[in-house]
Formats: C-alpha cells, sequence, structure tokens
C-alpha cells in the first residue's frame, strides 16, 4: 500500500485525513463520494511520531496538492490537521474537523464511561484483556498486535455506531497499523493533557468546521467549547441519530455529505 491515493480530476485541493492512529485507509469512501465533483487526496500516514505524521502529511500537500488545501481530518485526524495548520498556515486554506476527540483533558474521561456502558460483560472482558496486550511492554509480536488492535476497533465500531448501514468497502482497504497506534497516540494524549494542543489550536487562523454525532462518544461538548474560545472563525454542526462516523450512518450520510458539498463549494 503507498503512501498516498488519488481521486477524481485537479485540482487537487481536497485532502481526507485518516484517524486511529494507524487506521489506514478509512476515509476511502469519503474521498471516492466526493471525488464524483472534486480532486481528493487520500494521504496514509506510516510516520510512529506526532510530528512524524506532520511531516509525512505536509511533504503530501506539497508534492501532490493545490494548495492552499482544505483537510478533511477524521478523529484523530482531525488533531492532526489542526497541528498542521498550526504549524504550517500556508498549506492550509480550511478545516472540516469530523469526529474529533476533545481538545481538553477533563471530556476525556467520560470517552471510556460511555463506551463501558454500551458493551456487554463478556465485551468489556475481551476489551481489556486486548488493551493489555496493545499496552504490554512484553514483544508479544506484530501479528498478535495486529490482530488485537482490529478486534478493538470492531468492539469500538459497534458501542461508537448508532445505526450503521452495512458495509460497502472491502476489509483489506483498511491497513491497520499498531505500531503507529501505539506510538502516535501516546504522545497525543499527552499533548492534550498538557494543554499543548490548545496551544496549537490558538494558532489556528483559517476557518474551522466541525462535524459531529450526538451519538459518539467523543462528547461534543469537548470540541465545541474549547474551539469556540478560541478560533477567530469557528461553525460546530451537531448530527442527529449519528455517531462517530456520519458516513457510515443510516440517518446521517446523506445530511453528511450535504454539509460537506456545501462548505467545499
Amino acid at each position: 500500500m503507498d503512501n498516498l491515493r488519488i481521486y477524481g480530476t485537479p485540482p487537487y485541493s481536497i485532502v481526507v485525513v485518516h484517524g486511529g492512529p494507524g487506521a489506514r485507509g478509512e476515509m476511502a469512501p469519503v474521498a471516492q463520494e466526493l471525488s464524483k465533483r472534486w480532486g481528493v487526496l487520500e494521504p496514509l500516514q506510516t510516520a510512529t511520531s506526532v510530528q512524524g505524521e506532520v511531516e509525512e502529511l505536509k511533504s503530501v500537500l506539497v508534492r501532490a496538492g493545490d494548495l492552499p488545501a482544505t483537510l478533511i481530518g477524521f478523529s484523530w485526524g482531525a488533531w492532526l490537521s489542526i497541528i498542521l495548520a498550526a504549524e504550517y498556515p500556508a498549506l492550509v486554506g480550511k478545516l472540516i474537523l469530523v469526529g474529533s476527540g476533545p481538545f481538553e483533558e477533563r471530556y476525556a474521561a467520560s470517552i471510556a464511561e460511555t463506551r463501558r456502558s454500551r458493551l456487554t460483560r463478556e465485551e468489556r472482558a475481551d476489551l481489556a484483556a486486548i488493551t493489555r496486550i496493545l499496552e504490554s511492554s512484553e514483544d508479544v509480536g506484530a501479528e498478535k498486535k495486529r490482530a488485537a488492535l482490529a478486534r478493538m476497533g470492531a468492539l469500538l465500531s459497534k458501542v461508537d455506531e448508532f445505526d450503521p448501514l452495512p458495509s460497502s468497502i472491502e476489509s483489506e482497504v483498511v491497513d491497520l497499523r499498531s505500531d503507529v497506534f501505539q506510538a502516535v497516540w501516546k504522545e497525543a494524549a499527552e499533548l492534550r493533557r498538557t494543554g499543548k494542543l490548545l496551544d496549537l489550536v490558538k494558532k489556528v487562523e483559517g476557518p474551522v468546521v466541525a462535524i459531529h454525532g450526538d451519538y459518539d462518544p467523543h462528547p461534543a461538548v469537548g470540541v465545541r467549547r474549547p474551539l469556540s474560545a478560541f478560533l477567530k472563525c469557528f461553525r460546530f454542526i451537531l448530527l442527529d441519530r449519528c455517531g462517530h462516523a456520519p458516513w457510515t450512518e443510516r440517518w446521517a450520510k446523506e445530511k453528511f455529505y450535504d454539509i460537506l458539498n456545501e462548505e467545499l463549494e
């Protein structure tokens, strides 16, 4: 799998940024849909540090993008897009954040609580075992960790979704990287805990739109309140009957794409 997919025809000024970290290819459905009208880049992050992912994304934009670009960042990709815009403002014209994690530590604890409340007792035990594997300092093997990450993704998808549509993407499109997840998320969580993530938010100059599902375990208030306080041009859109990934949701998918097309126009 190369680290860039290209959809549609030039200009390539729209960039979809996947989450995870390490869930390479999960934004393919969004790229495919938007490419009916626009040229779209889908970078696939491989770096194992936050700054490494920033520089990798910058390199793709400079090499293949028509700048300044509009970045559509999902989940961790929303944070990554914010960081890139703060460090390299000339590259970014607009940010669209989808299903972002909260930007302050005080809002983060409720994520795990909400997810646990939506799991059965057996699933909670399974998730705890998976977490031990991923956080283990022992060498349990890359394939075992990859399988654990895939199982975690399946469990979390169940509790993060409101009413998902049948998947239209082949499973091999998403390349899960446990090494990327472990290394990058540890750094990213520390950025939020220390307040450095908010310091980066304050440096963003261009317009930012956040789209969030009302059923998303990531609390909407943890995105809306900090960003509205520190960004000069910010708009927040809450989607009804919608979980973490709006393009997978039966009741929100059409509205989600309507919003994206309006923002891109």
